[in-house]
């Protein structure tokens, strides 16, 4: 390659440089696309799953993608996009718990599903806390009331899983 006061020319370059370029530009696009079309796929299995653990499991994968897809928005500087994308899970979210609490199941004898759930709620509660703090201040609070209701969920899941035992005996009277 050839440059002409340090920029390089594309007249100047041979035919394999151009190749090179041309291949690792193509490779550099289809990486996002391929991450969106995962998440798609990851989203329509969580939709169109009907048993509530097994929609609780797909949502524990789906979360991760969520918050990598709401910080893409963020550097594209889509706050709006952003938002809505991280509302869209907490309502995701909202509905599978609702859904696990409908099933009148004992998640302290058969955690399956709650456990997965509060488990990648606590991950992607802290990713969230991460996202936030990239923020400018006057738009933190939009995102820190996802990540509240987020929190009140998976306390939810966590007061399912371990539930406060009740005193054995009697208290017993000083005499």
């Amino acid at each position: 390659m050839r440059t002409d006061g340090g920029i390089f020319l594309p007249s100047k370059m041979t035919a394999p440089v151009k190749i090179r370029i041309a291949i690792i530009s193509t490779l550099a696009l289809c990486v996002p696309l391929g991450a969106q079309d995962h998440f798609a796929q990851d989203l329509a299995r969580y939709q169109n799953e009907t048993d509530p653990v097994r929609r609780a499991r797909e949502l524990a994968k789906l979360g991760d993608e969520q918050v990598d897809l709401a910080k893409r928005q963020l550097k594209a500087g889509d706050e709006v996009a952003s938002l809505q994308t991280l509302e869209q899970y907490r309502d995701e979210v909202r509905a599978t718990v609702a859904a696990l609490n409908g099933m009148s199941a004992d998640a302290e004898r058969k955690p399956a599903g709650f456990k997965e759930l509060q488990i990648s709620l606590r991950e992607t509660i802290r990713r969230i806390d991460d996202l936030i703090l990239t923020l400018e201040v006057d738009k933190r609070p939009f995102f820190r009331a996802v990540r509240n209701d987020l929190s009140m969920d998976q306390n939810e899941l966590i007061d399912k899983l371990f539930p406060r035992k009740q005193e054995r005996s009697a208290p017993k009277s000083d005499p």
